[in-house]
């Protein structure tokens, strides 16, 4: 094999700025610039050239590291056929190994080139046979079609080689390649069989196109031939496909007047169309009629009937037919067990499902990538994120590689529990594993960031959204507009509403009932009418949310009669009213006092067959507590029991409350028991309210005052917020003894809220007693207790306290908030502690973080915040020495490596760069880069990549935009100053590409010996030329904050970038995990423009 060169010296880099996670990001485990791989393909040839190579001591040695790419290299070498085929017989018997097309292909070129025919034709067959993937049947089509040319290896297909490509087509669903290949067969004057016919009809069956398939059943007639089962059994399945299941029933029927026996496979075809058409009991008693004519129900009929059982919420038939599989003999498949898991996580039944994840791999199947897929869903939508990365262990334990679903699962539900670092951490695992972010990636992790109210860090991850060629849908608008209109930013809302649909966007009834819902809590009504009347008049049609919030809207404004009204226009709207509608219009007549209304208003509901929920009954609990109707609250209480309606946290808040405000805090322990039992962790705000009560008893004591009912005002003059200022250590203290006292466990939750209280108001003193108090019990301090803690150290500025809990965190495996990070890394540096402060960012890369996040958040959101431009100049240089995936440098070398090759669709067929593994519609994708590096103002990035795509009016738009290319190449002829304008048509692209082949280069290693230089458009100077530019004075006026460099001086800030000691590594953009998104806003924010120009005066 070839070595590796590296293209570019130390030192020397291209002026480019290259998202790391673009079509090249497959690269770092092809191309490696650093160390030269073993040429294993060369000790193999050496090898079998002697005698007895079977026995070769270092062939035993070899065998674990070859693999089918390595008998590809081999066989390229000039090979003895008969030696080469032994050893392709040879090492296909060996354990672990399996040859893939390529190694067959090389097989069979020497093979023909021998004129082995006869042997060539099966291991032909054997390669058609091996496809795995459409990569593969296209290669071997078009193996196929260059043996059928005419040509020095010329090797006619024969009907069954046509026969068995025909089957791998319809196998992949690529019906036009098939109907292609068909017709060849026909100019090539070979005549069908049933065995043609048959892979057509199959074809088009699969993908429900019976009329094509009907057409083709009907030459089987014409050519002589009788259809058989396989072919009305594909019929079957193509009626099934097209939805046409009576259809499909009609063909089942007429088999046996056919003289055609129906089998397993035409059973199993119309049991799944009858489930998929929702008619379940007819594919039950289809089921049971198998056995009467001589069919026996395989593995995938019994899982098709368990799927739509379990689907349809008939979860114990479903168990019930699994267990007669398996009395019957019929052992389940990995696909049955994965639907049966699957069933029982969304009925949150997770104990279940986990047994029966063991029981598989008890019978020794292994578990596939959605069985656990199925696992992480389950416990991320419980809250159980611990044991969603518990599966993810034991996946990749069992080698079983996570894919993109998997990390979405896992994003989401982290997002959900507010951990929106540990969300974008797993972003970074993605692509480390070279996994494509979906749009419901971003989307979660958008709706984690608002969640977290970081709406600017969303607004960034949509920037990254676009910039990695994925649009924004409906989902991720009303994400916006809900967290927009939450934080009272309606107008915000509302401008962005009405740029939705100039994007493409139809606004969808989620956008119109967030932004109605944003216009009713700030009390524009008549505004979020006139949304309802728009969304009417847009053919979106208001769901039963849209009207809730109208309704909410109304009742807030005390218009409960247009309300009530509302509520009767839902129903001619169709829209049935829920049980959230009534429980809006009892909430407010409670809070009215109407209590008889609210009841005649509960009941009607009742009397409608509606089932009153916890909200429901919270609403009437907090408006008895409200009036100290005791005994009406235990009537509440006793109905929630009886009805199996289990208390949800506000409920508990509103009982624990309401008993404290009445001096019954017996009563209210009582139900702090209840909900630690329950599994429901008491808030920030019930233990304040506990701890409220317990320093209102002990100030009584201290006054010798009784505690009673007529005290309640005094409990209330105490406001939560003060709570925590004036809290005496001794009653937190208090608190546990009064839990045990009630016969509440105290866990670790119930000193994250203490500690959260302590620390919000920067006692630190007390919440470190309480860490201790804690330790002391056995019980660690988890991850949310490490950020109070430190979040408080540095709110305090006691930084030596916050760099040990960050390294005692990060010993522990526990991530600190980026926040903290942020405040501590800020605070180092304000106080002087450089080194310290470069060396909690050290160890803050090392944690797996997002690094568009870290620039984010502790650069741009930090750092240039504070004007600490030098101080963020050095952290970058941090995160390059980092280099932990050597993105950028792999990136530019395979670049330069596509522009020696003169085109990129060259570099595809070149030999040397095949090791990329880049195909051109990857490739492609730069274009769309291009087109927003311009949009950013970029143009040396994108003109640059304009270049490689050979795009000439891409790169005229980038060099208007910016005008200079820093290229490492050899362009004598643009060197040379060839003067132009921007309206001459000179193909630039060809020039820079042809300039390549003089001198003509013996390797690509040479490119180390040529000097970097310019190629530079009309009225530029090089970047290496003595600055003398004088800064042209700017009207106030034109420069707007915030903004983007105008091109003169971004040019400006280069220039003066050259001189400085520690540039902001604007000549060579290496933080290789950062985005051209996260990029740009460093490079071009406001403070580090003014740090250059303050340079540049010598300031």
């Amino acid at each position: 094999m070839r070595k590796s060169a590296a293209i570019i010296k130390p030192g020397e880099y291209l002026l480019i700025l290259l998202k790391p996670y673009s079509s090249i990001a497959s690269l770092p485990q092809i191309l490696s610039l650093d160390s030269e791989p073993v040429d294993l393909s060369a000790q193999l040839l050496s090898i079998l050239s002697r005698p007895n190579w079977q026995k070769h001591p270092s062939l035993r040695k070899l065998l674990p590291s070859l693999t089918p790419s390595h008998v590809s290299s081999l066989f390229a070498f000039n090979l003895d056929p008969q030696t080469a085929l032994s050893f392709f017989n040879w090492i296909a018997l060996r354990p672990g190994f399996k040859h893939n097309v390529h190694s067959y292909s090389s097989m069979l070129n020497i093979l023909i080139r021998a004129r082995l025919l006869g042997v060539a034709e099966k291991i032909r067959i054997s390669m058609i046979k091996s496809c795995c993937s459409i990569e593969d049947v296209l290669f071997v089509l078009e193996v196929f079609r260059k043996m059928n040319a005419d040509g020095e290896f010329k090797f006619k297909p024969t009907l069954r080689c046509y026969n068995t490509i025909l089957m791998s087509l319809s196998k992949f669903l690529l019906i036009d390649e098939m109907k292609t290949v068909y017709l060849e067969l026909l100019n090539n004057q070979i005549s069908p069989n049933i065995y043609t016919f048959n892979a057509m009809v199959n074809g088009y069956c699969k993908i429900g196109n019976v009329v094509e398939a009907e057409l083709y059943a009907s030459k089987i007639v014409q050519a002589g031939l009788h259809p058989d089962t396989f072919t009305y059994t594909s019929l079957i399945l193509g009626h099934c496909r097209n939805k046409g299941v009576d259809n499909a029933y009609e063909v089942f029927l007429i088999m046996p007047q056919k003289g055609c026996q129906r089998n397993e496979v035409s059973y199993t075809n119309l049991i799944h169309g009858l489930c998929e058409a929702g008619r379940i009991n007819e594919a039950l008693k289809l089921f049971a009629d198998m056995t009467e004519d001589n069919c026996c129900p395989t593995v995938r009929t019994y899982t098709v009937l368990i799927y739509a059982l379990s689907g349809s919420g008939r979860k114990v038939e479903a168990l019930n037919l699994f267990n007669e599989m398996k009395e019957k003999g019929c052992e389940p498949n990995v696909h049955t067990y994965t639907v049966l898991i699957d069933g029982l996580c969304k009925e949150n039944k997770m104990d279940e499902a986990r047994k029966m994840l063991s029981e598989m791999s008890e019978k020794g199947l292994i578990p596939s990538v959605v069985t656990y897929n199925a696992l992480i869903d389950g416990y991320c939508k419980e809250g159980m994120i611990d044991d969603a990365f518990e599966i993810l262990d034991l996946m990749e334990s069992n080698s079983c590689g996570p894919n993109t679903r998997t990390y979405n699962e896992l994003i989401c539900g982290l997002c959900k529990k507010r951990k929106v670092h540990k969300a974008m951490a797993l972003l970074n695992k993605m692509l480390e594993r070279k996994l494509s972010p979906s749009l419901i990636t971003y989307n979660s992790l958008i709706h984690g960031q608002c969640k977290v109210n970081d709406l600017e860090s969303a607004y960034r991850l949509l920037s990254l959204m676009n910039e990695n060629g994925l649009v924004p849908d409906q989902w991720t608008y009303s994400v916006f507009i809900d967290t927009l209109c939450k934080e009272g930013r309606v107008e915000e809302a509302g401008t962005l509403f009405d740029s939705v649909k100039a994007k493409g966007v139809k606004a969808n009834e989620v956008i119109y009932t967030a932004l109605i819902d944003g216009y009713c809590k700030v009390g524009k009504i008549d505004v979020a009418y006139s949304l309802l009347e728009r969304m009417l008049n847009d053919a979106c049609l208001p769901n039963s949310y849209t009207y809730n919030v109208l309704i909410e809207g109304l009742c807030k404004e005390k218009k409960m009669k247009e309300a009530s009204s509302l509520v009767a226009k839902m129903l001619t709207m169709g829209v049935k009213p829920t049980v959230v509608t009534y429980t809006i219009l009892i909430g407010e007549m409670l809070k009215d006092g109407a209590f008889d209304h609210a009841l005649k208003v509960f009941n009607h509901m009742v009397s409608l067959g509606y089932q009153p929920d916890v909200c429901t009954y919270t609403a009437f609990l907090h408006a008895y507590f409200s009036q100290g109707m005791l005994e009406e609250v235990d009537d509440v209480i006793a109905k929630m029991n009886e009805e199996g309606i289990l208390p949800d946290l506000v409920t508990y808040t509103v009982l624990i409350d309401g008993y404290a405000r009445l001096g019954l805090t017996h009563r209210a322990f009582d139900f702090l028991k209840c909900m630690v039992d329950t599994g429901c962790k008491p808030s920030l705000y019930i233990v304040s309210i506990l701890i409220k009560n317990l320093s209102h008893e002990n100030r009584m004591k201290e006054t010798r005052s009784e505690i009673g009912i007529d005290s309640v005002s005094n409990v209330n003059s105490v406001d939560i917020a003060d709570v925590w200022k004036t809290l005496e250590y001794e009653i937190a203290l208090k608190l546990f003894e009064k839990m045990v006292e009630h016969g509440c466990t105290i866990d670790v939750s119930i000193y994250g809220a203490l500690i959260a209280g302590f620390c919000q108001q920067e006692r630190l003193e007390e919440a470190q007693g309480l860490v201790h108090h804690m330790k002391e019990r056995g019980m660690s301090p988890s991850e949310d207790i490490y950020n109070s803690l430190l979040d408080c150290c540095c709110k305090l500025g006691v930084y030596a306290e916050a760099v040990r809990l960050v390294d005692a965190m990060v010993e522990n495996g526990l991530l600190p908030l980026l926040e903290s990070y942020k405040l501590l890394v800020c605070g180092l540096y304000i106080e002087g502690s450089n080194e310290k402060a470069k060396a909690v960012f050290h160890g803050l890369l090392s944690c797996g973080y997002n690094y568009d996040e870290v620039a984010w958040k502790v650069l741009i959101d930090g750092l240039l915040k504070r004007d600490l431009v030098d101080e963020c100049s050095e952290l970058i240089d941090i995160m390059e020495e980092k280099d932990a995936t050597a993105q950028a440098d792999i990136a530019c070398a395979a670049l330069m490596r596509l522009a020696a090759a003169n085109s990129t669709k060259g570099a595809l067929e070149d030999h040397e760069l095949r090791g990329l593994s880049v195909n051109h519609g990857e490739l492609t994708q730069l274009s769309g880069l291009v087109n927003n590096l311009i949009s950013v103002g970029l143009g040396c990035v994108a003109t640059f990549a304009a270049v490689v795509l050979e795009d000439n009016v891409l790169m005229e738009k980038a060099w208007q935009d910016i005008g200079i290319l820093r290229a490492h190449a050899w362009n004598k002829i643009l060197q040379k100053g060839i003067e132009h304008t921007p309206s001459d048509k000179i193909d630039a692209a060809a020039a820079f590409l042809d300039s390549l082949k003089e001198p003509e280069l013996p390797s690509l290693a040479e490119s180390e010996k040529k000097p970097p230089i310019e190629t530079l458009p009309p009225g530029r100077v090089s970047l290496s030329a003595p600055i003398s530019v004088q800064r042209k004075h700017v009207p106030a006026t034109q420069q707007q904050p915030g903004k983007l460099l105008l091109s003169e001086e971004r040019q400006l800030v280069l220039h003066h970038h050259q001189n400085r000691v520690k540039p902001l590594q604007m000549r060579t953009i290496q933080v290789h995990q950062l985005s051209v998104l996260a990029l740009i806003q460093l490079l071009y924010h406001p403070k580090v423009v003014q740090f250059y120009l303050r340079a540049s005066q010598g300031t």
